[in-house]
């Protein structure tokens, strides 16, 4: 069975990239699809089984183009595309975080949290291309970028072990509303605090307002793009295909929203994900270093690093969250 796998993954016709650049665009908008008509087709709150299957779908889905990156591009690829959508998926529970806090500061209800998530999330499909895009430009043209990407990630890897403000969770739901972009928002654009049903702009007295949806959404863009700034570097560190390091995100992030409804409630239990994902982001930094001093990392050895970490830090933190209830 094995030999014939072998075979198999080994002994057939390659397509191009642009066609499988084709066939990425094709399995995006099939799940969106699915997402808006078919996983979340009544205007009602998730169950978690309903919840769970998704998002284990969308991980499913992720997985399995990985197997079709190692089929049609090798093993190496295909280890660079899973280390990339584990590190981003890792990444995605400060997303959770800060949707939580968004949403309960500016009381957007349950059930339309699902419909600002899903434009969230094409909106980082199309943030993220760009940034992707312009890094890749940035590398080609300066290669110390590089250098400036793994400072950056060393840094940010750092910072986040030594910060303790998640652990207390000071995060007050009033600095949403006393933020600067709350502020400047409201400065340029009339603002109400009522809910309008699902609608993201509204109509008073013939003036038109933006509604706590409308600007929900727009916080956690911002903040996906300040998010980005960890994981795209950290990716193209890993790897200098593009295809990979955008493939590798755009799933991460597709199943985001069902993942936040999954684990809203639990995401804090996860007290050492943090811890570990900080050891990640300075590995991933210090990588391009080690060839100095004659270490050579294979991209396999990345993937087992970063996936004993994250696993180990959640299974400490369940074991810890145990011992505590």
């Amino acid at each position: 069975m094995l030999e014939k796998l072998q075979y198999l993954f080994t002994h057939h016709a390659v397509i191009s990239q642009d066609l499988m650049w084709v066939c990425f665009g094709i399995a995006v908008v099939i799940l969106l699809f699915l997402d808006l008509f078919v996983f979340n087709r009544k205007n009602e709150v998730p169950s978690f089984v309903h919840t769970l299957w998704v998002c284990a779908a969308y991980i499913g889905a992720g997985l399995l183009f990985g197997v079709f990156v190692w089929y049609e591009e090798g093993s190496k690829k295909a280890m660079e595309y899973f280390t990339g959508f584990l590190v981003e998926k890792s990444l995605s529970m400060d997303n959770i975080f800060v949707m939580s806090v968004v949403f309960s500061s500016l009381g957007v209800p349950r059930i339309y949290q699902h419909r600002v998530l899903f434009w969230g999330i094409l909106g980082a499909i199309v943030m993220r291309a760009l940034m992707i895009g312009v890094g890749e430009v940035l590398i080609a043209n300066f290669h110390w970028v590089l250098y400036v990407f793994s400072a950056f990630l060393i840094y940010t890897g750092a910072k986040m072990a030594l910060d303790h403000s998640a652990d207390d969770e000071v995060e007050d739901e009033e600095k949403v509303k006393n933020s600067r972009i709350y502020k400047t928002v409201e400065k340029f654009f009339p603002v109400t605090h009522e809910i309008d049903g699902p609608h993201f702009i509204t109509v008073k007295n013939g003036k038109h307002y933006i509604t706590p949806l409308l600007f929900a959404l727009i916080t956690i863009e911002i903040m996906d793009v300040v998010f980005a700034l960890d994981s795209i570097p950290a990716i193209f560190l890993l790897t200098d295909d593009v295809f990979i390091v955008y493939t590798s995100n755009i799933f991460a992030i597709l199943g985001l929203r069902a993942l936040y409804f999954l684990l809203e409630a639990a995401v804090h239990k996860f007290v050492y994900l943090k811890h570990a994902l900080s050891i990640v982001l300075i590995f991933i930094g210090a990588k391009i270093f080690l060839p100095w001093i004659g270490i050579e990392l294979q991209t396999w050895h990345s993937l087992t690093v970063t996936f004993t970490l994250l696993l180990g830090s959640v299974m400490l933190s369940m074991l810890k969250d145990k011992k505590n209830a």
